[in-house]
């Protein structure tokens, strides 16, 4: 089955022994973080939070410096049932230091 949201896509496949690189053990998602660009985060919390689906890591802005300039993201973290991170983001643009 494939997830998508405006371009990304996401196959959520059942275990069938074809993909597996070692053992499989709970919780499955450690040290893993999908980042998913999308137009506006805010769609996503509103439902989310209709749902009562708690936050990893609440929204915020966050900076990163690349090569003279900051890049924005409008960003938070939620963990799904397998407790893989989902890292969603919208572009806040470019900023001179």
């Amino acid at each position: 089955m494939y997830i998508e949201l405006q371009g990304a896509q996401v196959m959520l496949n059942q275990t069938n022994g074809n993909w597996e690189t070692g053992p499989l053990e709970r919780p499955l998602g450690r040290g893993i973080n999908f980042q998913i660009f999308v137009d506006s985060v805010a769609p996503l919390l509103n439902a989310l939070k209709q749902h009562n689906w708690a936050l990893f890591r609440e929204c915020h802005d966050a900076w990163y410096r690349i090569a003279g300039e900051e890049r924005g993201n409008r960003q938070f973290l939620v963990q799904d049932p397998d407790g893989y991170l989902l890292r969603f983001a919208q572009d806040l643009g470019v900023r001179t230091r």
